[in-house]
């Protein structure tokens, strides 16, 4: 009984430690842990959520690019921080679904190490090219790509990127293996599309893309997405242009490390909610072309059920590439 009476007080105790440092977080800044180099989607997202998040928790948030391996160096960074609210991740489809049919001894498991926050948005998917590559549009493209594939280099930001698990969904779809270059990103990928170095790639963020597109540095070929984007608007949907396989619903969200407390991830959910229902948040997102989720389907349970069905769509889809 004594025991018993023990524990049940050590519960209590423990309880009320947890809700007083709730109430006092954060007490000092905290650490947002981009997987990727600066000036991608990823990162340009996670700067304009985590400048209106600061204000709201009163305490600056603080942008650390930890790149590497696809985004997965930048996830076990996070994933080993202290659970305490003040490291946390902007992660996406590629860094917590794609990754574990990718690398069967990743150091994490994204559905048990890291705690959901909150979906942050969804982020189209764009096939690009080099300017002078000779397909003029998709329809070229797809039989260029199938009878020249020995030759061809196609760029991608590591080893479960988004970009990189959506050129593995074309080349299944294409029935290809073309060369696959890796980059510490997708921003430098594009560099290297612009300066002529490998032939096209699939971005996982129309922010990458656009401005090249737009300039002529590079061509695209298709917008994922159910329509086409007002800034590109002479650029075809995936349906449109003759793939209707070729659907990715690729995906940003932020998490926290296993075992923070609770009151604490409500905290980062709700500044992250407002952050979102902000009009010029919400503008500067839509510029980036990123749609911004439904309030229902933002929070915590919502983003643990789109991350379990997510790693099984594409362990399928890997596993039969």
């Amino acid at each position: 009984m004594r025991n018993l009476v023990w524990a049940i007080a050590l519960a209590i105790t423990l309880g009320n430690i947890g809700i007083a440092t709730a109430q006092v977080y954060p007490s000092r800044p905290i650490t947002m842990i981009v997987p990727f180099s600066a000036g991608g989607a990823t990162d340009v997202s996670a700067r304009i959520v985590s400048e209106h998040m600061s204000r709201t928790l009163g305490r600056q948030i603080v942008i650390e690019n930890v790149a590497g391996a696809g985004g997965t160096t930048g996830s076990i960074r996070a994933m080993r921080a202290r659970p305490d609210g003040y490291t946390i991740e902007m992660g996406q489809m590629g860094t917590h679904a794609t990754v574990v049919a990718l690398y069967p001894d990743l150091a994490y498991k994204p559905d048990i190490d890291f705690a959901p926050i909150g979906l942050v948005g969804w982020i189209p998917v764009m096939i690009v090219a080099r300017k002078d590559f000779p397909p003029r549009d998709l329809k070229e493209f797809v039989p260029y790509v199938q009878a020249n594939v020995h030759k061809l280099n196609v760029a991608h930001a590591g080893v479960g990127s988004v970009g990189f698990s959506c050129g593995q969904l074309l080349n299944s779809i294409l029935g290809v293996k073309p060369t696959m270059v890796p980059f510490n990103g997708a921003a430098p990928a594009i560099n290297a599309l612009i300066g002529g170095q490998v032939d096209y790639m699939c971005d996982g963020g129309a922010i990458n893309s656009v401005p090249h597109v737009q300039s002529g540095a590079i061509k695209a070929y298709l917008f994922e997405a159910e329509r086409r984007s007002p800034i590109l608007p002479d650029v075809p949907t995936a349906k449109e242009a003759g793939l209707p396989e070729f659907q990715v619903s690729a995906w940003l969200a932020l998490f926290a490390p296993r075992e923070t407390p609770k009151p604490i991830l409500a905290k980062l959910t709700d500044a992250l909610d407002k952050a979102l229902d902000d009009q010029n948040v919400r503008k500067q997102m839509h510029d980036l072309a990123h749609e911004i989720p439904d309030k229902r389907i933002r929070g915590q349970q919502s983003l643990a059920g789109l991350l379990r069905s997510d790693i099984a769509r594409w362990a399928q889809i890997i596993k039969t590439k």
